[in-house]
């Protein structure tokens, strides 16, 4: 395992995250036995990697149940990241979130306290006023934010500071790159990188639109006619797939599993810090992990930005993958 400096912090953490969501939220990922969560964890924590991200929301709050059930004793060994929804940013609402985030967990602090989606109703110092209260009292190590474009995170480091931005992105969206990722770079801020296999199509798994979940086919790049979608945008569905079936072949000519290679290319980033990986059983982990071993030479990485290069220009700035530009929260 690989480890890096995440932004301005003293913490060193593995270039692949565990993300927990899948182990907590039935509704989302289906019932699973928690048994298997506890041997996935076990693994992941087996092959190293230190940084466990969790949040109030999933499966309200059942992930993070789970997640501190199963480190169990084995807390003190790694570093565990939670977010609060921004309804609850109000101070008053945020410090009793951060209990109720520390009582489900069964620990006495969060390493990485993260804003999920910037508050519009909260102003910036008011969040981080009370963020730093937190900190002060050592219920938090650091603060983070999530989903903060540039605009917004300019103003939060305005009010404050905080050492990283979990920000949605993979080969088949790469909106980031653009803006965000430049201030992110500027403020001294590590990047988080979620959806890193954008739920498993990148995996291979799927060879059509009409296969994949419908919980996962929400995104901009389907049809604003498929079920559960909110962005009423047209979608790039053709080119989405097309975008697949090339990222396949420089997969099949490396001899790599598709998976594998989407995770190093993310992985060889400049200025992301680490890729957050959900995973429920430890056999589909450990596949995972094998783009961590993986080195892609310069022209591999060339020629996987060449080939998802239309996609990155088709879906702009506009760096929220569910809502169109109008009604974007990444700002």
């Amino acid at each position: 395992m690989q480890y890096r400096k995440l932004g301005s912090s003293d913490l060193n953490v593995s270039v692949v995250s565990f993300g927990a969501w899948q182990i907590g939220d039935a509704t989302y990922w289906g019932a699973e036995d928690e048994a298997d969560a506890q041997r996935v964890i076990d693994v992941a924590m087996d092959e190293g990697i230190n940084l466990f991200d969790t949040a109030e929301m999933y499966g309200k709050g059942e992930s993070e149940r789970m997640l501190g059930r199963a480190l169990g004793a084995k807390r003190d060994r790694v570093y565990v990241a939670s977010k609060v929804w921004p309804d609850k940013c109000a101070p008053a609402l945020l410090r009793q979130a951060c209990e109720d985030s520390l009582q489900r967990l069964g620990t006495d602090r969060i390493d990485l306290y993260q804003i999920h989606w910037p508050p519009r109703d909260v102003p910036f110092a008011d969040v981080y006023g009370e963020m730093v209260r937190l900190r002060d009292e050592g219920k938090i190590r650091h603060i983070g934010v999530s989903n903060f474009g540039a605009q917004d995170l300019d103003a939060w480091m305005s009010a404050g500071d905080c050492i990283s931005d979990q920000l949605g992105y993979n080969l088949l969206f790469r909106a980031v790159e653009w803006d965000v990722v430049p201030t992110c770079a500027k403020h001294h801020c590590g990047v988080l990188a979620y959806m890193p296999l954008l739920q498993g199509i990148l995996s291979g798994r799927w060879n059509n639109a009409e296969e994949i979940p419908q919980a996962r086919r929400r995104t901009r790049h389907f049809s604003r006619d498929r079920e559960g979608t909110r962005h009423g945008e047209a979608g790039c569905e053709e080119l989405t797939f097309s975008t697949l079936h090339e990222i396949q072949s420089i997969a099949n000519a490396l001899g790599q599993p598709m998976a594998s290679v989407a995770l190093a290319w993310a992985i060889a980033q400049p200025h992301i810090t680490s890729v957050i990986v959900g995973a429920r059983r430890a056999d589909q982990l450990r596949r995972n992990l094998e783009g961590v071993r993986l080195t892609l030479s310069a022209d591999s990485l060339a020629a996987l930005d060449a080939a998802t290069q239309p996609l990155k220009e088709h879906f702009g700035r506009n760096a929220d993958m569910w809502l169109s530009e109008s009604e974007s929260r990444i700002r």
